[in-house]
C-alpha cells in the first residue's frame, strides 16, 4: 500500500511539474504563423528563431525589417507573393537594426550555430540608422510612422501613468539597450522630455546599477515577454508593439503617452547598391509605399501618413 501511495505521489509530482514546465514557455514566440512543413522541431526554449522568417535556400528577395516589424510580415509577405507571383523563395530578418547594419558591414551573422551570409536587397530601419550609411543605398522610401507607449501586466497593477512612473525604484522596467537598438535613444529623449536629465539618469544610471532597469539585447521578444513573465512592471516600446501584445490576446495593457512627452519615428526602407536581385528589390520598395501595404501596416497599429 506505501509503495502504491509513494508511485501515486511521485505520478502526480511528474505532471505537475511537467504542466509547470509547459507554462513556463506558454507565452514564447514565434507569435506569427510559421510556414508549412511536413516536420515542425519548433521548441519553447530550446530550438526557437522567431526573427528568421521564409526560404533561406537560394532566395528570390531578401528583406533586412527592423526587428519591430515583425508581425506585420507574413501580411506583407503574402501580398507581395500575390501581386508577384514570380517571387516565392523570399526570406527576412527582423533582427534590432543595429544589429542588421553590423551584418551588412561584416558580410555574416551567427545565431547559435547558424551562418548565414545572405546580403540583403532591401533594408529598413530609423532614420537616424540610414543617415549613418547612405553610401549602401541607391535610394531610400519613408513608408510608415510610430510612436511610443508603456507595456504594462494585465490590470497595470503597479498603476504605471507616465514615463515619469519610471523613475520610482520599486518599479522594474524592461529597457531597450541604446548601445545596439535605436530605439533606446529615442526613449532616452522622451524621459528628457517627460522628467528633464534626472529622470533620464535615474532610469539609464541609478536603476541600471541596482537591477531595476533591464536591459535587453532584442527588446521587441524580450520586453513583451519580461512583461508576460512578471520579470518587468513596465517597458517603453513602440506603440505597435504594445498593440500587437493585446491584439494576439496576450494580458497585457498598453498605457498612452501624451504627445508632448512622446516622440515620433519614420520607417524608411534602403534599395541596397549591392542587392543580389535588383529587380525584386525595386519591386518590393514600390509595395512598401503601396496602399496595400500601408492597410497592413495600419492594421497592426503603425502610422502611414
Amino acid at each position: 500500500m506505501l509503495k502504491r501511495t509513494s508511485l501515486f505521489i511521485t505520478a502526480i509530482l511528474l505532471m505537475l511539474a511537467s504542466k509547470l514546465q509547459a507554462q513556463s514557455h506558454q507565452f514564447d514566440p514565434p507569435w506569427n504563423t510559421p510556414p508549412a512543413s511536413k516536420v515542425d522541431f519548433t521548441v519553447p526554449g530550446i530550438d526557437n528563431v522567431p526573427d528568421l522568417f521564409g526560404d533561406i535556400n537560394d532566395p528570390q528577395l531578401v528583406v533586412f525589417f527592423a526587428g519591430n516589424q515583425f508581425m506585420c510580415i507574413d501580411d506583407l509577405i503574402a501580398a507581395f507573393k500575390k501581386l508577384h507571383p514570380e517571387y516565392q523563395r523570399i526570406f527576412a530578418e527582423t533582427l534590432p537594426p543595429g544589429i542588421l547594419a553590423k551584418q551588412i558591414m561584416a558580410g555574416s551573422i551567427v545565431i547559435g550555430n547558424l551562418l548565414i551570409t545572405l546580403k540583403p536587397d532591401v533594408y529598413t530601419a530609423g532614420k537616424s540608422r540610414m543617415d549613418q550609411m547612405p553610401e549602401y543605398f541607391v535610394k531610400t522610401e519613408v513608408y510608415a510612422m510610430n510612436k511610443l507607449a508603456i507595456l504594462v501586466q494585465k490590470g497595470n497593477p503597479k498603476k504605471i501613468q507616465n514615463l515619469r512612473d519610471l523613475g520610482r525604484l520599486a518599479i522594474r522596467i524592461s529597457m531597450p539597450n541604446p548601445e545596439w537598438e535605436g530605439i533606446g535613444k529615442r526613449i532616452e529623449e522622451a524621459y528628457v522630455k517627460a522628467g528633464g536629465d534626472a529622470l533620464k539618469k535615474a532610469i539609464m544610471e541609478t536603476k541600471v546599477k541596482n537591477s531595476t532597469t533591464y536591459l535587453t539585447q532584442i527588446h521587441h521578444r524580450q520586453s513583451p515577454m519580461r512583461i508576460l513573465y512578471d520579470q518587468s512592471d513596465a517597458a517603453p516600446v513602440w506603440y505597435s508593439e504594445a498593440f500587437y501584445q493585446k491584439m494576439i490576446g496576450h494580458p497585457v495593457e498598453l498605457v498612452e503617452i501624451p504627445e508632448k512627452e512622446n516622440i515620433a519615428s519614420q520607417y524608411i526602407a534602403g534599395l541596397m547598391k549591392a542587392a543580389p536581385h535588383p529587380k525584386a528589390a525595386q519591386q518590393f520598395m514600390d509595395f512598401l509605399i503601396s496602399p496595400t501595404a500601408k492597410a497592413i501596416y495600419k492594421k497592426y497599429g503603425f502610422k502611414t501618413e
